[in-house]
């Protein structure tokens, strides 16, 4: 549904409005995405991918679970960005993320300062943002570039809060991958600060 404002009410794109919207933005093969909607029937779930194949994976399983609380986007992630709401998403996604690990290509990397300053702006105040990735050189430009953002707190306090998977974080193949590869992954989560405290 499009309002006049020309921004997309995520709540109205589900049967029965949820109670409240999380996304994930390259959800691969969807095995996260689905294991997340199992668990929270509740929320609904907007997942983005461009990738034909990590499509059809997910439709199979939201036919097979019988899954009524996923949208897929199948665009890039910043036009829907740019589409939603202020404060409409409650918890986002980013796991594992294409590390663009040659420097030429480093600007094509997502977590970067605009798409932050996106994210910061669709984010509910105190909404989560989970990062994900077993890319050393991609690990310190995400924790420099969200430790630096204004608008996100860093939520570890020791480091297993970052060397551990929490129990409420499904595993997906890229991390399975990278641990039969020996790379560790780490695993960061961010709030969003109140904006009622500048």
């Amino acid at each position: 549904m499009m309002p006049a404002s020309g921004l997309i009410d995520p709540k109205a794109l589900f049967g029965v409005a949820p109670a409240s919207i999380w996304l994930e933005i390259g959800f691969g093969g969807g095995e996260h995405l689905a294991m997340q909607a199992q668990t929270h029937s509740q929320i609904g779930f907007i997942g983005c991918e461009i990738f034909e194949n990590g499509i059809v994976k997910l439709l199979a399983q939201i036919e097979r679970c019988r899954l009524e609380n996923i949208r897929i986007f199948t665009d890039d992630a910043r036009l829907l960005i740019e589409a939603l709401p202020p404060g409409s998403v409650d918890r986002v996604f980013i796991l594992f993320p294409d590390p663009w690990p040659k420097r030429r290509h480093n600007k094509r990397r997502l977590i970067a300062g605009d798409t932050l300053d996106g994210l910061a702006e669709i984010m509910a105040d105190d909404a989560e943002l989970r990062l994900a990735t077993d890319d050393r050189d991609y690990l310190c430009r995400m924790l420099e570039r969200c430790t630096d953002h204004r608008d996100f707190e860093w939520l570890a306090r020791r480091s297993r809060d970052w060397h551990v998977r929490p129990q409420d974080w499904p595993s997906t193949r890229y991390e399975e991958k990278a641990r039969a590869a020996g790379r560790s992954a780490a695993f960061l989560r961010f709030k969003r600060r109140p904006r009622v405290l500048r």
